[in-house]
C-alpha cells in the first residue's frame, strides 16, 4: 500500500486568467455600448416578428 499524499488543490482546478485583449473589450465602454445595441435589435426583430 503506497502512502502517497494527495494534492487537494493544483494549478488545474483553477479559472484560466483572461488575456490582455480580453480584459481591454471587457472595460471598453463603447465596445460594451456596440454590443448592447445589437442585441437590443436582436431581441427586438424578435419580439416584433412573432407579434405579427
Amino acid at each position: 500500500m503506497s502512502l502517497r499524499r494527495k494534492r487537494g488543490y493544483t494549478d488545474f482546478t483553477y479559472a484560466p486568467v483572461p488575456t490582455r485583449a480580453t480584459v481591454f473589450w471587457r472595460r471598453c465602454i463603447i465596445y460594451q455600448a456596440w454590443r448592447w445595441l445589437v442585441l437590443n435589435i436582436k431581441i427586438l426583430r424578435i419580439v416584433v416578428g412573432g407579434h405579427s
